[in-house]
């Protein structure tokens, strides 16, 4: 009778990470990160569409100038990432 009682093994996977599910819950199914490269790209898009809204029926320089601005600025620190990014550490 011994053999029929035995239980079944548990093949469930252990998440090992450094993350408490409490303060993080997404890491429970595995996942709690950034997208580096997502963010990187959505940041090129986002300083391409405040440039090309400079074409418009506005009649002022203001705008163009908060718009190349801010561009500027995302540019800035897309690149400045880059550079850090390649650097040794």
């Amino acid at each position: 009778m011994a053999a029929t009682d035995i239980e079944p093994a548990n093949n469930e996977r252990a998440v090992v990470t450094h993350v408490d599910t409490a303060e993080v819950p997404s890491a429970e199914w595995g996942w709690s990160g950034e997208s580096r490269r997502t963010f990187r790209i959505a940041g090129w898009i986002v300083a391409f569409i405040l440039v090309a809204m400079i074409i418009g029926n506005h009649k002022g320089m203001v705008e163009d100038l908060y718009l190349v601005g801010f561009a500027a600025l995302i540019v800035v620190i897309l690149v400045r990432d880059t550079i850090l990014r390649r650097k040794p550490r």
